[in-house]
């Protein structure tokens, strides 16, 4: 048995499935079937249930236990070695939403893969909340995300503030003119119809709080866990929505953002994007070196742009 062997059954253990996970291991299921049959070999038992999905027998929980500690082992090791011989390998897993992976991460991992080429990047696209489960949990070695409290032995550190807008197609009559400052209370919006993104999104969390708080029944043309689907029904002239400001010009070509009126929310629209990642006794350089990468880039854009972006948001 080697630590081969034992990446692969973690893999599978995490997916439950042996396609998906000879898929992300880029290896055939032929390969990954043989490493488990061999591990079950050499301990004399059964690892898995063979049903769909897959599950762990007692044996495979106790043998899951040992793998997740040689593996951290093991990479704490790698990772060290690798800060002392400058000769950084491996793999970085990081967590972020996917809507936000979108609007900053084409400006980020380029610069990032030219410094460290020998560095492959595993993206993991999930919701807020499941991107925090994963950070506790250890799937991940770097969450991107809005983090509002301490989370058991993890640090957090500032990257950005985002600021969600309101979008109202311009064939709708303007409530309230534009410039007339931030939109605190939304009761003029009351005949609007509304494209909502989903409640555990923090953007969806912040329009439906607006809405609740201006005492109306929303007309709700669509729902969608999509946000980027809600910016394009919004530009079609479908109805107003809530968005993150800096996905706008991701989203939308300048003429679609141009049939759109955006309406500021006031301060408490605003909220910190951190970076998070566990406490080790040992912990990888290379954290440091991307989260100083990302946050350089996403300067160097907020200063080529025209108007505000992620980083230049004041609020």
């Amino acid at each position: 048995m080697n630590f081969l062997s034992m990446e692969y059954f973690l893999a599978v253990a995490a997916r439950r499935n042996i396609t998906r996970a000879a898929e992300e291991l880029h290896i055939t299921q032929q390969t990954l079937s043989a490493h488990i049959a061999g591990m079950e070999r050499e301990l004399g038992c059964p690892l898995f249930v063979r049903r769909t999905p897959l599950e762990l027998t007692y044996a495979g929980e106790v043998f899951l236990r040992y793998a997740a500690d040689f593996s951290e082992r093991y990479q704490r090791m790698r990772m060290e070695f690798g800060d002392i011989t400058g000769n950084q390998r491996g793999l970085l897993r990081i967590g972020i939403a996917h809507t936000r992976c979108r609007a900053i991460m084409p400006s980020i991992l380029p610069a990032f893969a030219a410094a460290y080429p020998q560095i492959e990047v595993r993206l993991l696209e999930d919701v807020n909340d499941q991107l925090r489960a994963h950070l506790t949990e250890g799937t991940i070695d770097l969450a991107i995300a809005h983090l509002p409290e301490p989370l058991p032995g993890c640090e957090q550190r500032d990257f950005y503030r985002e600021e969600v807008v309101l979008l109202l197609p311009r064939a709708f009559p303007a409530p309230v003119p534009e410039e007339a400052g931030p939109l605190i209370d939304l009761a003029p919006f009351a005949a609007i119809p509304f494209l909502l993104g989903n409640p555990s999104d923090i953007g969806g969390q912040i329009g439906r709080e607006r809405i609740r708080a201006a005492r109306f029944q929303p007309v709700v043309r669509a729902q969608s866990d999509n946000i980027e689907t809600l910016l394009a029904l919004c530009a079609s002239g479908m109805g107003a929505c809530f968005s993150p400001e800096n996905l706008i010009p991701v989203a939308l070509s300048p003429g679609e953002r141009a049939r759109l009126r955006i309406y500021r929310l006031g301060p408490d629209a605003g909220y910190p994007i951190r970076f998070g990642f566990r406490k080790k006794p040992y912990q990888w350089k290379l954290l440091d070196a991307f989260m100083t990468i990302a946050r350089e880039k996403l300067q160097s854009s907020d200063a080529r742009a025209d108007g505000p972006a992620p980083g230049s948001t004041s609020l």
